[in-house]
């Protein structure tokens, strides 16, 4: 059996969906170029992070402290866009680039999204990166975060490894 040959049961899918607002789940196959954009996008992303100081380790230990709203700002600016991102799209009925239809379901919280986020946070304060400006990091020069990577990896392959038996 290959790995398209997989029926799922409605409680895989069900954990499966709990990781994310939106799951569209395409059945589209695309050439490996096609992700080629995907990399693009992250560098121009990349450019903006470390021109706007959001991966400045003295930034994000301000916004900790609470010496300084920047960060803040940021964060706050996203969630704004994001919200009125997904207003927009719900509300024009919008599809994909390919032509698939974009759904949203409701999420109920549970206590595993509680334990995720303390310690997705603790781990932010320390490593001074969220997982996104780790790679602009590595780019930058700034070598040490390579730690960080493998660690936020490592960290996800755990999860992965140990999802079915953690509380969600």
């Amino acid at each position: 059996m290959t790995f398209n040959d997989h029926i799922e049961t409605q409680e895989e899918i069900e954990i499966r969906h709990q990781d994310t607002l939106c799951t569209n789940e395409s059945k589209l196959i695309h050439p490996w170029w096609y992700n080629l954009k995907y990399t693009l996008v992250g560098i121009i992303f990349g450019i903006v992070f470390v021109k706007a100081e959001i991966i400045s380790w003295f930034r994000i230990q301000e916004m900790f402290q609470l010496t300084s709203f920047f960060m803040y700002g940021v964060i706050g600016t996203a969630v704004i866009v994001g919200a009125v991102s997904v207003f927009i799209v719900k509300k024009l009925e919008m599809k994909s680039i390919y032509g698939e239809k974009i759904t949203f379901e409701d999420k109920e919280l549970n206590k595993g999204q509680i334990y995720g986020a303390l310690i997705f946070g603790i781990g932010w304060a320390i490593a001074g990166a969220c997982p996104g400006p780790l790679f602009a990091q590595a780019g930058s020069g700034f070598s040490i975060v390579i730690i960080t990577i493998v660690s936020a990896i490592a960290g996800t392959w755990i999860y992965g490894k140990f999802r079915d038996k953690l509380p969600h």
